[in-house]
């Protein structure tokens, strides 16, 4: 009868022990310090955005159209949003943010049609011939009386001041979730950034 050396026996184990944490000890620090390990997950991420956790669902009534038709029901539904918040009559600060949301849109080429741009104005509605000229594919709505205050109020409020007079961009995904958020020192290239990834990446809108 053949029979093991219980010293050998042992050595073995040590050793597949010793290699399987060579392994999977590393594998186990690097999800550790990714996911668990508060403040030294890499500062840039993935997206270029400030990320909105959780997503914040926007209720579609309470908007107006420029105008004064209500928009129609589901609006901000099927397709990926950008909205500017600000004031109508649309100072320096957001005709650059529209320009830049204007470019963003037309750099996707072939994707450019799964997004949509809304100026959501929050007073002095507004500068038509500015947006006729420039800016064909703007939807202009005004959040108005009670529900369209509750329409500003999903807005996360940053250092920047509040979200009428923050000048910030926002995206909103294909099913009404405010998702992420875009300061106007966020660089040029932010936006776009993440749109592409994101319209790569998602089977909706």
């Amino acid at each position: 009868m053949n029979t093991q050396d219980p010293l050998a026996v042992r050595r073995g184990r040590r050793q597949l022990l010793l290699l399987a944490a060579i392994f999977f000890v590393p594998l186990a620090l690097a999800f550790w310090l990714y996911y668990g390990a508060d403040g030294w997950r890499p500062g840039g991420g993935t997206n270029k955005g400030e990320l909105i956790d959780p997503p914040r669902l926007l209720p579609e009534a309470g908007l107006v159209i420029a105008g004064g038709s209500p928009a129609e029901e589901h609006f901000l539904r099927g397709k990926w949003t950008v909205i500017y918040v600000g004031d109508g009559y649309c100072d320096e600060r957001c005709r650059k943010a529209l320009y830049l949301t204007r470019q963003s849109r037309l750099a996707l080429n072939k994707d450019s049609d799964r997004v949509r741009r809304v100026l959501v104005a929050t007073g002095r509605c507004c500068d038509n011939r500015f947006i006729e000229t420039e800016h064909t594919d703007l939807v202009v709505l005004l959040p108005a009386g009670q529900k369209g205050a509750q329409f500003l109020e999903r807005f996360p409020v940053y250092s920047d001041g509040p979200v009428a007079t923050a000048g910030r961009i926002y995206l909103v995904d294909p099913l009404g979730n405010l998702l992420m958020s875009y300061p106007a020192t966020a660089p040029d290239n932010a936006l776009l950034t993440d749109l592409r990834k994101l319209l790569r990446l998602s089977h909706i809108g």
